[in-house]
């Protein structure tokens, strides 16, 4: 199965296109519930991998690690893979890639921010010269075979934003993704400016971008949105709740009810996710019988 050229062909699709950020792979088997494709989140998996905010401390085969399992938990979602800066230097980028690509990846996301990094959506962000990314960039596309590169500018000033989404544009990445866009009018602009290239917006809630449905963001010419952290913030939310509720019934589990998960409700949900229960592809002798 090329997931590369699966994913291309979603992009390509009329509307846009929803990839939800997961965190784990719990949340991925609930995410795969209600839709085809996953964004595997620097934030989401700083904070479950790691317990750490999402500023520079990911390892590239920590990263490789998870998407092998959730390839094979989910071997028909898109795997859209955020990698940062490409882990600091071209030729980690490079090999990050390359790993991501034969555990199935359908595709990356390489910024152009420059260490210390932080979320697209907060401030305090610095931006490599636009020639080092360029430079950087070229050596992912080339290490790549089929992989989708999506070229992220976190660039924040409204000339800069213009100047590097022209130059992204020019380049043989598949997608665009200026992240923090503050506004529709934004939005509009990049689009303008980048030609025929597709577009990828992204939401996170609390974040500096407007919350956009996926109708208006078709008629705004998005090609793919994702949705960083909705599972994340859900989980702490529901957690948090939990316990607080546990915590003030003196330690009784709340009844158990058809409208709940119990042990049964989960054991269903993971069970689905065992390899064998995927079944295998027809060999060419068998389609010929």
């Amino acid at each position: 199965m090329n997931h590369p050229a699966r994913l291309r062909d979603a992009i390509a699709s009329d509307g846009t296109t929803p990839l939800i950020g997961i965190f784990d792979m719990f949340s991925a088997s609930v995410a795969a519930q209600h839709y085809d494709g996953m964004f595997v989140s620097g934030f989401g998996f700083a904070a479950s991998h790691y317990g750490l905010p999402d500023i520079g401390f990911i390892a590239w085969p920590d990263i490789v690690a998870f998407v092998q399992r959730l390839r094979l938990a989910f071997p028909a979602q898109h795997l859209l893979v955020d990698i940062d800066d490409g882990y600091v230097d071209p030729e980690t980028a490079c090999h990050a890639v390359q790993q991501l690509e034969a555990v199935g990846a359908s595709g990356v996301i390489l910024e152009d921010q420059q260490r210390p990094r932080r979320c697209g959506h907060v401030d305090g962000k610095q931006i490599l010269p636009l020639q080092e990314y360029l430079d950087k960039l070229d050596m992912v596309l080339d290490s790549r075979r089929d992989l989708v590169v999506v070229a992220r500018t976190d660039a924040t000033e409204e000339d800069e934003i213009l100047r590097r989404a022209k130059a992204l544009a020019a380049t043989d990445a598949d997608v665009l993704l200026v992240d923090g866009v503050r506004s529709i009018d934004w939005i509009r602009k990049v689009r303008d400016v980048i030609g025929d290239k597709p577009l990828l917006f992204n939401q996170i809630a609390g974040g500096k971008s407007p919350r956009l449905s996926l109708p208006e963001l078709a008629g705004l010419g998005v090609d793919v949105a994702i949705y960083s952290t909705p599972c994340l913030f859900a989980a702490q939310s529901a957690m948090d709740r939990a316990l607080a509720e546990l915590k003030t019934q003196d330690g009784r589990l709340p009844e158990h009810t058809a409208s709940s998960i119990g042990v049964a409700e989960c054991l269903t949900l993971l069970e689905k996710n065992i390899s064998r229960h995927h079944g295998r592809p027809l060999t060419a002798t068998a389609t010929a019988r």
